[in-house]
C-alpha cells in the first residue's frame, strides 16, 4: 500500500520524497524544502499518536525545547510544525549510519575509536543537560555515524513520551539493554541516567557484547538493578585498565558512585587519552556514604513532571527513596503482560503462515528500478517494501535500487518484506591540493582522508625537494570517484636508475670549454681526435652524441676537434700559401655536388641541421658512406634547415658546409 504521505506538500513547504525508517512512534521521509532548496528529514508523528489531543501538545512543546538545542554532535531541528491533524519535526538529513550498524559490522572497536566516539556523545549530553533536557534513551540506534567519523545524537527527549503510552514496542525492546536501573525501577532520573546508558554503550564498544542478556526484556531490567556485569578485561584483555574503570564507573548502579555529569567523565577520558597508563581509583559500589561523593548539579528538566533530584539536606525519604533497591512491579508486570501479547501475536501468525493462508511467491527483480517504479508496479502490491538505507554505487544510477533481500527468486509469502538499498550513485571526491607536500602527508590526505587510492611516480625536478609532490593526475579540484586512483608524482629517483641528464652543444666551442661543458652537467670526455677542418686550432667540429640528448650520467662524450689545417691550404705549394683578401678575383661558388639516388628498399628519415652564422651563403650536403645523399645552397639567415636522407640500418650521417666537414649524425633507418 503506498504510504499516503509520499508526494504530500507539507505547508506548502516540504514535499515528501521517500520513507527513510519508521519508529515506534514516528515515521521518517526525506524531503525537498522548496524554500531554501535544500535536502531535509521530515519525522511524522504517526495517526495512533496524532490523535491524542494531549499527546500532540506534549510533543510539540517538547519538541520547541529540543530546538532549542544547537551543538556539532547532536542533529539539528529547524522546524516543528503542525499541518491539520499532522504532527512533524523538520531535522537535518545525515548521510551516514547509525552507531549500532557500525558496531555490528565491525564488531570489537579499539580503544582509540571507542573514545573517540564516547567523547562526541558525552559533549552533545553535556550541552543538552545543561539546557535541562535529559535524553532518557541513549542507545547506539540513536546516534548518528557520517562519513567523516562525527558522531550525531538523535531523537532527545522523545523517549518519555513513549514511556507515556505504556506500550511496548521493538524500540523498546531494544532499550532496555541501555536502561539505567533507576528507570528499570521507575525512580526518579536526572542527567546521571544518560552517564549510564553511555557507560553500557561504551561497555558493548569495546568488548563486543552487551552487559547484561536475557531470554525476556524482563530479566535484562532486573540485572541492571541487582547484577554486576563481567569486567570488560576479563572479555578482552587488550582493554586499558584505565578505560575499564571509567566505564564501570559510568555504569555503577548506585547512582551517587555514578559520575556526577558528562563533564565529569570527559574530564576522565581526556586525562587518558593523554596517558593511557593513567591510574584511576576502582569504585566501590558498597559505598552509599553521601559524604564521599561529589554533589549532582541540580538540573531542572523542562520534559519531566516530577521534582529535581536532591542532594544533601535536601533528601527526603518520603519523596525520594532512591537509596533503597526496589523493582517497579507495575513497570516489571507491564512489561510481562506486553511480551506475552507479543508472543500470542506470533505464535497466531505462525500458525496462519504454517497453514498455508498466504499463498508463496517467487521474489521480482527490483534491482535498477526506482522507488516510485515499483511502488506504481501492481504486481508490487503482494508485498510490503522497506528501504534499508543508501549506498554509493559506481554500478547503479542515483536512487534506484542497488541491493534486495530477500534475493531475486527465493520464495516468501504474501504481504512479507522486501528490503532494498537505494544507490546514491558513485561517490564524487573533489581532489585536494598536494603539491609541494611530504610523500607520507599526500598519502594521509588521499588515502586516509578521502578514501582514494594513490599510486606513486617518481620523477626527477630541479625546483622540488626529493621526496616532496612535483604534481597531480588529475589536477587539485577536479571531481574523481570515490576508491579511483590518483597519480601523485614525487621529487626523486627509483632505487637502482640511474639519473639522466641532457647532452650540451659542443660544436663551435674551444676543447677547453667543451670539458668545463660537459662537466658541470655530469658527463665525461671521451674520445678527442683532430680532423681537417678550417675552423680554429683546437675548436670542437663533432660531438658523438647530438645536443638536447638525455644520457645516463657520467656517460662519455666522443669529441672531434679542428687540427687548424683545411683542404685548401694543404694542397697549397709549400710557402706559397695565398692570401684570399690579396685576389682580386672574386670567389668562385662550389658547385653542388650530385646526389646518389637512393635505393629501392631504401627507408626515409628526416633530420634538423642547426646551421652556422656564417658564411653568409653555402652548400649544405650529407654523405653516407661517402656518397652524397642530400645536396643544397642554403642561407645562414635560415637557423636550422630539416634535410630528408635515405638509407637501411642505423648509419652515420656526415653533415659538410662547403664541402667542408661540419658534423655527423646517428641515424636509425628502421
Amino acid at each position: 500500500m503506498m504510504d499516503k504521505y509520499l508526494g504530500k506538500l507539507l505547508d506548502n513547504r516540504y514535499e515528501i520524497l521517500q520513507i527513510i525508517g519508521t519508529g515506534g512512534m514516528a515515521v521518517v521521509y526525506k524531503a525537498l524544502c522548496h524554500r531554501l532548496n535544500r535536502l531535509v528529514a521530515v519525522k511524522v508523528l504517526k495517526d495512533e499518536f496524532a490523535q491524542d489531543e494531549e499527546f500532540r501538545n506534549r510533543f510539540h512543546a517538547e519538541s520547541h525545547a529540543v530546538a532549542m538545542l544547537s551543538h556539532p554532535n547532536l542533529v539539528s531541528i529547524y522546524d516543528v510544525s503542525r499541518s491539520n491533524s499532522v504532527e512533524y519535526i523538520v531535522m537535518e538529513l545525515i548521510d551516514g549510519i547509525t552507531l549500532k550498524q557500525f558496531m555490528e559490522k565491525k564488531g570489537v572497536l579499539t580503544y582509540k575509536e571507542s573514545v573517540h566516539f564516547v567523547t562526541q556523545i558525552l559533549k552533545a549530553l553535556q550541552h543538552a543537560h545543561e539546557k535541562g533536557i535529559i535524553h532518557r534513551d541513549i542507545k547506539p540506534h540513536n546516534v548518528m555515524l557520517l562519513r567523516d567519523g562525527t558522531i550525531k545524537v538523535t531523537d532527545f527527549g522523545i523517549a518519555r513520551f513513549v514511556a507515556t503510552q505504556g506500550t511496548l514496542n521493538n524500540e523498546a525492546l531494544g532499550s532496555v539493554h541501555y536502561i539505567s536501573p533507576e528507570q528499570a525501577r521507575g525512580s526518579h532520573i536526572d542527567t546521571r541516567t544518560d552517564i549510564y546508558s553511555t557507560g553500557v554503550m561504551l561497555y558493548e564498544m569495546i568488548t563486543g557484547r552487551l552487559p547484561y542478556e536475557g531470554d525476556n526484556p524482563v530479566s535484562i531490567a532486573v540485572q541492571h538493578i541487582n547484577s554486576m556485569p563481567l569486567s570488560p578485561r576479563d572479555i578482552n584483555p587488550d582493554i586499558p585498565e584505565a578505560l575499564e574503570r571509567i566505564t564501570m564507573k559510568a555504569m555503577c548502579s548506585n547512582i551517587n558512585q555514578r559520575y556526577a555529569s558528562a563533564e565529569e567523565m570527559l574530564q576522565d577520558l581526556e586525562a587518558f587519552r593523554k596517558n593511557p597508563e593513567i591510574s584511576f581509583a576502582p569504585v566501590d559500589e558498597k559505598n552509599d556514604d553521601d559524604k564521599n561523593t561529589r554533589p549532582v548539579p541540580i538540573v531542572h528538566d523542562k520534559s519531566a513532571e516530577t521534582v529535581p533530584f536532591p542532594t544533601g539536606d535536601e533528601w527526603d525519604e518520603d519523596l525520594y527513596e532512591e537509596e533503597k533497591p526496589r523493582i517497579n512491579f507495575l513497570l516489571i508486570g507491564g512489561i510481562i503482560a506486553a511480551s506475552v501479547f507479543v508472543c500470542g501475536i506470533i505464535a497466531l501468525l505462525a500458525t496462519l503462515f504454517s497453514g498455508g493462508g498466504a499463498p508463496e511467491l517467487a521474489v521480482p527483480d527490483l534491482l535498477g528500478k526506482t522507488y516510485e517504479e515499483i511502488m506504481e508496479n501492481e504486481a508490487m502490491r503482494d508485498f510490503k517494501i522497506r528501504e534499508e538505507g543508501q549506498e554509493y554505487s559506481d554500478r547503479y544510477e542515483r536512487d534506484h535500487v542497488m541491493d534486495q533481500r530477500p534475493a531475486v527468486g527465493e520464495s516468501i509469502r504474501s504481504g512479507e518484506t522486501i528490503y532494498i538499498t537505494i544507490s546514491k550513485g558513485p561517490e564524487f571526491i573533489e581532489m585536494p591540493n598536494l603539491v609541494n607536500l611530504s610523500e607520507e602527508q599526500a598519502r594521509k590526505r588521499i588515502v586516509d582522508e578521502a578514501g582514494l587510492k594513490m599510486d606513486v611516480v617518481l620523477e626527477k625536478s630541479e625546483t622540488v625537494p626529493e621526496g616532496y609532490v612535483i604534481r597531480t593526475e588529475p589536477t587539485e579540484g577536479t571531481q574523481v570517484e570515490s576508491e579511483s586512483t590518483v597519480l601523485v608524482y614525487v621529487s626523486g629517483t627509483e632505487e637502482g636508475e640511474t639519473e639522466k641528464v641532457p647532452v650540451p652543444l659542443l660544436i663551435g666551442l674551444p676543447i677547453e670549454d667543451a670539458k668545463d661543458e660537459l662537466k658541470s652537467v655530469g658527463l665525461n670526455v671521451g674520445t678527442i681526435r683532430e680532423v681537417e677542418s678550417s675552423r680554429a686550432k683546437g675548436t670542437v667540429v663533432y660531438q658523438s652524441v647530438k645536443e638536447n640528448t638525455e644520457v645516463e650520467k657520467e656517460s662519455a662524450i666522443n669529441l672531434q676537434i679542428s687540427s687548424g689545417i683545411s683542404e685548401q691550404q694543404q694542397q697549397s705549394p709549400s710557402g706559397n700559401e695565398q692570401n684570399p683578401a690579396d685576389d682580386p678575383k672574386p670567389p668562385v661558388q662550389q658547385e653542388e655536388p650530385s646526389v646518389q639516388p637512393p635505393a629501392q628498399d631504401a627507408k626515409s628519415r628526416t633530420i634538423t641541421i642547426k646551421l652556422p652564422q656564417s658564411p653568409e651563403q653555402f652548400t649544405l650536403s650529407a654523405k653516407i658512406n661517402g656518397v652524397v645523399v642530400y645536396s643544397s645552397s642554403h642561407n645562414a639567415s635560415e637557423g636550422s634547415a630539416t634535410i630528408t636522407v635515405h638509407g637501411n640500418g642505423t648509419q652515420s650521417v656526415s653533415i659538410y658546409i662547403d664541402n667542408k666537414l661540419y658534423n655527423e649524425v646517428s641515424v636509425k633507418f628502421d
